[in-house]
């Protein structure tokens, strides 16, 4: 019976103890939201950006290159790459170097990564931003399109993660920043093998960030989520917009410089735009269908491209 009574005691203890931990953490929620914190420096990291040869990534390359950062630019497409890295010493960032690979080959990215760390320096930042979005009707997606989604949106980061994370840890320095999308948190019409890649990210990274909390590893390696919503770089051939002031296209600079503010926060996840993440998070609690009638509302997505 006494141990009994004990084991009432320990538990309600505990719940005492997790709801004074959630309301404190959620205070400091509200505080961080209207104070936030300062953002860290990242003059002499040496920042690799995937899929930096165009678009978002090629705007990631320029301005950490402006922040003083060393700039590893990584692609298939060389042109592009070089593009990036000519824009990089145009505005003076000499430290800026460009390197194709396929990021889809497990071997090519490991190759390329230890070229890099001789000839560079060891990786300190990675931001895994290559992707692409054909968008169709799921039934007429063809298999070795659905295969390669899979391979560029995040096989690629597991490849990339394998390459950097190790040194990372043993110096107990590094940051890696992995782009999502607005598509990885809800489902969307003509974009479904594209979801389950973006929702395959977000997994990953929410299950990295517990993984290395409740290990207590490295604590100074941090993990950024971005989910941006549609950005103006080719890749959203039909958008379809009802709200064109607050929900129309994102520029490829305004959202570079959005993820880079939220890696220097050290933020665990952000949407940009930012206020989607509330409606998200409150939509969630409410059943489906509320989310269905949200999402008619809103009337965004793209259209399917024949």
């Amino acid at each position: 019976m006494l141990l009994r009574l004990y084991s009432i005691g320990i538990l309600f203890l505990d719940i005492l103890s997790m709801m004074l931990k959630a309301c404190y953490a959620s205070l400091e929620a509200i505080y961080l939201a209207i104070i936030p914190p300062a953002e860290k420096s990242v003059a002499g990291e040496i920042v690799l950006v995937t899929g930096a040869g165009h678009g978002i990534g090629q705007e990631l390359a320029v301005q950490f290159g402006e922040l003083g950062a060393v700039v590893v630019c990584l692609d298939i497409n060389e042109k592009g790459n070089e593009e990036t890295i000519q824009l990089l010493k145009e505005k003076g960032c000499t430290r800026a170097h460009a390197y194709k690979c396929d990021v889809t080959s497990r071997e090519e990215v490991l190759a390329t990564v230890d070229r890099i760390t001789k000839e560079v320096g060891a990786v300190t930042v990675l931001v895994n931003n290559a992707g692409i979005m054909p968008c169709h009707r799921f039934l007429d997606h063809k298999p070795e399109e659905i295969k390669k989604m899979f391979d560029v949106n995040i096989l690629s980061h597991f490849w990339l993660l394998e390459a950097v994370l190790p040194d990372m840890v043993n110096k107990n320095h590094g940051h890696i920043v992995a782009l999502s999308s607005i598509a990885g948190l809800v489902g969307l019409k003509n974009l479904v093998p594209y979801c389950a890649t973006k929702f395959a990210v977000k997994g990953l990274m929410e299950s990295l960030i517990e993984e290395f909390r409740e290990e207590g590893k490295a604590p100074d390696v941090k993990f950024t989520c971005i989910f941006p919503y549609m950005v103006n770089t080719g890749l959203c051939k039909k958008p379809k917009i009802r709200f064109e002031g607050v929900m129309g296209l994102v520029s490829p600079k305004d959202c570079a410089s959005d993820i880079i503010k939220a890696m220097r926060r050290n933020a665990l996840g952000v949407t940009i735009r930012s206020f989607l993440l509330v409606i998200h998070d409150v939509v969630r609690l409410f059943p489906h269908k509320v989310g269905q009638i949200v999402k008619d509302f809103c009337d965004s997505g793209v259209e399917a491209v024949d």
